[in-house]
């Protein structure tokens, strides 16, 4: 369990392997006041060739024009279905209310502001093809702020496949996600084995959800391509909901909770994996408290709600080297702890590490 197995299996020539152009792909698209953002969106799906796509546009209630821009895109292409909330229910109910009109045999989720990128679901649906066993297919998203989405990479130079139990295992080895979400292809049946997305969490629901299927299903990744644009602006979810770390630990403990409690669960090493996972968060909870020393943030930072995130999590807290290089912060103070040389030699390591762990993703994926 202490590192990630996995095998790189080079995708083959396209003359010989194609995708199925019978392969139906459902795209489901959650939508509160996105109006603006909903053509754009629905057409990176519409545009997709290679398979046969279906659009499940869900309105959550929105109180700008979203579901009048729904209606028009729906009667332009009998591929796009409007589902119409009458009241909010949230963007992870409102998933699994499209999910529930989903005839495909791959699902997507995109949020009404992301794009698809050209070729993204044959490619997905090729690497299905070959791995019966793979559940889920992700590959790298592009993150942009400008107005325009920027061009992508559309050719794949290869495919990465786990195990679903050791994707898994990194995942609680981390504590953190790796998906960002519009990314991810997922086989229909394992929704229909494992269930929806789980409304016990707001934000990290999809989090939750990669790993459920992990724990049923083997995960690949596709390499050199880029599979999804992801748009950053002041009034996305990402930005403003889910911020703040405090209340993203707390999510990201109920979705580990949540999986171990399900599918997971079941797993030979389900105990020693959760337990992992639950140290990784309280680690975490307990570095945002030295970090905080050590860049004078004693102020605004919440320390005393970190720590006490962390023993609840982590019972054992105390025992961790984090616990030590935090009391030894405590011992000097928030004024002397910043030009203690140990002190900061760490935040140097510790943004080096940040800045590794960021290039591991950019290039694995996880």
């Amino acid at each position: 369990m202490n590192k990630l197995r996995a095998r790189t299996v080079v995708a083959p020539p396209r003359s010989e392997a194609s995708t199925r152009t019978t392969a139906r792909v459902s795209v489901v698209i959650p939508t509160y006041n996105y109006g603006r953002f909903l053509p754009s969106s629905v057409g990176s799906v519409l545009a997709q060739e290679g398979v046969e796509v279906e659009v499940v546009v869900v309105d959550d209630c929105s109180t700008d024009d979203s579901r009048a821009v729904a209606r028009e895109l729906a009667h332009g292409d009998d591929r796009v279905i409007v589902v119409e909330n009458p009241a909010n229910h949230g963007p992870c109910a409102a998933f699994n209310d499209g999910l529930e009109r989903a005839t495909g045999e791959f699902v997507v989720r995109l949020d009404a502001d992301d794009l698809l990128t050209p070729g993204s679901l044959a490619r997905a649906v090729r690497v299905f093809d070959t791995f019966p066993d793979v559940g889920l297919v992700y590959g790298h998203p592009v993150h942009f702020h400008s107005d325009n989405p920027p061009a992508a990479r559309t050719e794949a130079t290869g495919w990465t496949v786990w195990a679903g139990e050791d994707w898994l295992a990194e995942r609680c080895r981390t504590g953190v996600n790796c998906i960002t979400t519009p990314e991810a292809v997922v086989r229909a049946s394992v929704y229909a084995e494992v269930g929806p997305w789980d409304t016990r969490m707001r934000y990290a629901c999809d989090m939750e959800a990669w790993m459920r299927v992990s724990a049923v299903a083997d995960v690949a990744r596709i390499e050199g391509a880029d599979q999804a644009l992801h748009r950053e602006h002041s009034a996305s979810l990402s930005v403003n909901a889910g911020s703040g770390r405090l209340l993203d630990l707390r999510e990201r403990r109920v979705a580990f909770d949540a999986v171990f409690e399900g599918p997971g669960g079941k797993l030979a090493q389900a105990t020693q994996l959760h337990e992992r996972a639950r140290r990784a968060l309280a680690t975490e909870a307990l570095e945002a408290c030295y970090h905080a020393y050590d860049r004078r943030l004693t102020g605004v930072e919440p320390i005393d709600e970190y720590v006490a995130f962390a023993l609840e999590t982590y019972p054992a807290a105390r025992e961790l080297k984090d616990w030590r290089r935090l009391e030894a912060r405590r011992r000097l103070g928030p004024r002397l702890s910043p030009v203690v040389p140990t002190f900061f030699a760490w935040e140097v390591y510790r943004r080096l590490r940040n800045d590794a762990n960021y290039r591991r993703w950019i290039e694995r994926g996880v």
